[in-house]
């Protein structure tokens, strides 16, 4: 308990110091194959082609971020998270619609390369699943496991009160599910922890 007070009071003398901005942040999610410039310039490159109608979902949530000496920050966050994937058994050839709501905990640390307009971070992601009995037609979906690990980069740009952002997600932890026909008793196994890049607009207090 005397932990927690004195990083409460550590964290409110930043705040009232200057040192603690506040945003609301939301983000368009698109799929990436991974973490290679080629193939998140290439999603970028569909998502514009496209005007965005490639994207499988989107995030909105808080943003904190906490100056440190030698240009350095910390940037906790939290967000909803909703996304959808669709796979296809390759067996079988049936398609199921896998849809996803979560609640993600990314705790970044930065670094401003150009005073606060520019800066780069990264760090881990901790997700919950909010998702239960998701079905698509007669199959219904079995969640293994409500916690998983990931990890994201990226950059931030500010321009004034605006931040416009763009990051990649990726997985440190499986998250391994099972979509079961009622009827037949096929399963059909996938990871729904998929590789995602993220262009973002925010607004800094």
């Amino acid at each position: 308990m005397t932990k927690i007070f004195s990083t409460l009071t550590v964290l409110l003398s930043l705040a009232l110091s200057g040192q603690v901005a506040f945003s609301v942040k939301g983000n368009l999610i698109f799929p990436t194959s991974s973490a290679s410039w080629k193939s998140i310039s290439q999603s970028a490159i569909t998502a514009y082609e496209n005007s965005g109608k490639n994207n499988v979902g989107f995030n909105i949530g808080l943003s904190a971020k906490i100056d440190l000496p030698s240009a350095f920050f910390i940037m906790p966050e939290l967000y909803y998270t909703t996304f959808k994937n669709e796979i296809t058994d390759p067996i079988t050839n049936t398609s199921v619609e896998a849809k996803s709501n979560r609640a993600d905990l990314p705790i970044l640390v930065g670094y401003k390369v150009w005073g606060d307009t520019v800066g780069f971070f990264a760090g881990p992601v901790a997700s919950y699943n909010l998702s239960s009995e998701n079905q698509f037609n007669d199959f219904m979906e079995n969640v293994e496991n409500n916690f998983t690990v990931g990890y994201q980069f990226g950059a931030q740009v500010k321009i004034k009160n605006l931040l416009v952002s763009a990051r990649y997600e990726g997985a440190f932890s499986d998250d391994e599910r099972n979509f079961i026909n009622s009827n037949t008793n096929q399963t059909i196994r996938y990871d729904n922890r998929n590789s995602l890049f993220m262009a973002g607009l925010g607004y800094q207090f």
